[in-house]
């Protein structure tokens, strides 16, 4: 895919996704934690939604958020759902990293603080320290998440991110 600056639209992901963004992910690591097809699908699958954007008609990024209440076995998740209730939690977030500094993280957020499914949720999330992550942790700050916690996971450390719900004028862009 080349360098662009064709904005991306956000949609729901489709099967036929899949092998693009497994590729994506796995390229992300250790910002993400590495998964087979079968994981990826079942995650995707388990999750309230997965946003994708597209650029040139191709999968450049992906977003996957899970609700409150669900089951999910993450050590973050079972962290932040033991503090949080009525949550949208953003288990991850890839883009293409040929195509970064084209506000392709920026529309999933976007795409994602909109989605009637998360209407009246705060958002949450979390970020690597260990290994470093700051590209990350300055995204998420700007986009109005703020420290919540901290957590050593073994040979990860993680910063804990919460953003107030939303109300359609706090969306950006809208």
């Amino acid at each position: 895919m080349p360098n662009t600056k064709t904005p991306p639209s956000i949609r729901p992901f489709e099967p036929g996704d899949l092998s693009t963004l497994l590729g994506l992910n796995n390229s992300a690591v250790p910002a993400v934690n590495e998964l087979t097809a079968e994981e990826m699908l079942d995650l995707i699958q388990s999750a309230l939604i997965c946003l994708v954007a597209v650029v040139d008609g191709e999968p450049a990024g992906l977003l996957v958020c899970f609700a409150d209440g669900a089951r999910y076995e993450s050590q973050n998740y079972r962290w932040l759902s033991e503090r949080h209730q009525n949550f949208a939690y953003t288990d991850r977030i890839v883009v293409d990293d040929r195509l970064r500094g084209q506000k392709i993280g920026d529309a999933l957020y976007a795409a994602l603080f909109s989605h009637r499914a998360t209407r009246g949720r705060c958002f949450l999330c979390e970020v690597n320290e260990r290994p470093p992550n700051p590209g990350s942790l300055r995204f998420h700050s700007r986009l109005g998440f703020d420290e919540i916690g901290r957590a050593e996971n073994g040979d990860k450390s993680v910063v804990y991110m919460r953003r107030s719900a939303e109300t359609v004028a706090d969306i950006p862009g809208s």
